[in-house]
């Protein structure tokens, strides 16, 4: 750890990006210091592991529970004879996983000699970071690199801010111990589908609305369609191409008007919980002051994540798409190692995953089959409804399908798109095949286990060379 301070790295904002690049920075004998200004009540991991990806997840477990039993508990041989739902559980049982990762952060930053900070960083005119301590006090750490990676924070527009009781975010949904009777959720991208997952699951009368013409908008267009059947049997009600125009948020219950093609209508609600995307957090950061360029919003940096400033750079959420905790912890490796002059290997964007938890959960990776064949290529698709799988029935969760798209001639894998149960542990497969330009042949050639979900994998594949053996 460095002295006093004076250290090789300064890292502004402990989430996914900067508690990893922090630590990477520590393993590689770099002295380093982390600043978290826990604008969300919190310790260190940023939104994803006290208000986001985490607790959400634990949420999503609990749905899923609820709607096993609901849905398939008495011909599974467990009948649901004066079963409660307790959202109040769910929630404390989520606080309780991200407080035990929060920690267990601070142990890892202990562990590789990262000096943990609390207060509000900014960088300075002379590259060093000023800190406002939690304390009260100030800080100014000396620094020869600095590492933005501030995140982002919830999205809205105007007439639909956020107050926290009538209209409300990610944030205040996982807080919610008393869910209303009913609730629209605006945008069906991965928060939205998966808040209106839970909540549905235990009692809410849910309405999910989304502009465009399709949940997951940016997924495979037969995941979206997919998924909207699966959550119009729960009684979820979807409405896509669908615009929301203004809340009257004084009447009771709430009465939110839409527009569609077909001219404008009411929903009443007791609650509006906005889905709309994230934007990335560059206020008040001191990137004025150090002369740092942001472009669309976003920090501009190169491929190794490097700011027009010497010495500065910014990885994660804040330097562009994708927004994605994943990446932004893989753009911070390799900033670090960039700095480190560790031989860093640049982040392949057209190999992330993409996955929403809802149930079914929706994963992807690669391109679709319209975008393969806009890039020019002929194509061949092999497609496998769980319907057919013996592990997926064996589940009670057999909706859904695995799709492959591969280059015709030579069968190089180049999109694998999935809808269905655990299919958020099957897409690594697809994602290493990938990275390792592996063919529909090789995927069919390695024997899965059985019976597992993971053979929806290698049945796909066997689809695409014409030599389906289960459907």
């Amino acid at each position: 750890m460095a002295d006093d301070d004076n250290f090789d790295l300064v890292v502004i904002g402990a989430g996914p990006a900067g508690y990893v690049g922090a630590i990477r920075a520590g393993q590689l004998g770099l002295d380093v210091a982390c600043v978290e200004a826990n604008n969300y009540e919190g310790g260190p991991g940023g939104t994803c592991l006290n208000w986001g990806c985490i607790p959400a997840k634990a949420m999503l477990e609990s749905a899923a529970l609820a709607r096993k039993v609901q849905a398939h508990g008495e011909e599974m041989g467990v009948r649901p004879v004066e079963v409660e739902y307790d959202a109040g559980a769910a929630v404390d049982r989520s606080r309780q996983i991200s407080e035990k990762l929060t920690g267990g952060i601070e142990f890892l930053f202990n562990k590789n000699d990262v000096e943990d900070v609390r207060g509000h960083g900014r960088v300075t005119a002379d590259g060093n970071v000023h800190v406002e301590l939690e304390d009260g006090g100030e800080r100014t750490l000396e620094t020869d690199n600095v590492l933005i990676a501030t995140g982002s924070e919830m999205n809205t527009f105007p007439g639909f801010e956020l107050d926290g009781e009538k209209v409300i975010g990610s944030r205040e949904a996982l807080e919610l111990r008393d869910p209303p009777e009913s609730m629209v959720v605006v945008g069906a991208g991965y928060v939205g589908v998966e808040f209106a997952d839970v909540f549905d699951a235990f009692g809410v009368d849910v309405t999910l609305v989304e502009a465009l013409d399709s949940l997951v908008p940016g997924f495979d267009p037969d995941l979206g369609k997919a998924l909207e059947r699966s959550y119009k049997k729960r009684d979820i009600e979807v409405r896509t191409g669908t615009k929301v125009k203004e809340l009257d948020r004084d009447a009771s219950p709430m009465a939110l008007t839409v527009e569609t093609d077909d001219g404008e209508e009411t929903i009443e609600t007791e609650l509006v919980l906005m889905a709309v995307g994230r934007k990335p957090v560059i206020d008040d950061v001191g990137l004025d002051e150090a002369g740092v360029e942001t472009e669309d919003g976003f920090v501009k940096v190169d491929q190794w994540y490097r700011t027009n400033v010497d010495g500065v750079y910014a990885a994660g959420d804040v330097a562009g798409q994708p927004m994605l905790a994943h990446v932004g912890s893989h753009e911070a490796i390799a900033a670090v190692e960039h700095m480190a002059d560790a031989d860093p290997h640049p982040v392949r964007y057209d190999n992330i995953p993409s996955v929403g938890y809802c149930h079914p959960e929706v994963a992807s990776i690669g391109l679709t089959a319209e975008e393969a064949e806009e890039e020019g290529y002929d194509v061949k698709e092999g497609k496998f409804p769980l319907k057919a799988h013996g592990r997926a029935l064996t589940a009670a969760d057999n909706e859904g399908f695995v799709k492959v798209i591969a280059e015709s001639k030579y069968g190089e894998v180049l999109g694998v798109h999935m809808i269905g149960h655990n299919v958020s542990e099957l897409i690594a497969e697809a994602g290493m095949g990938r990275m390792l330009e592996a063919t529909t042949e090789e995927f069919a050639l390695h024997p899965h286990a059985h019976p597992s979900m993971a053979e929806a994998v290698m049945e796909a594949a066997l689809a695409a060379e014409d030599r389906a053996i289960h459907i």
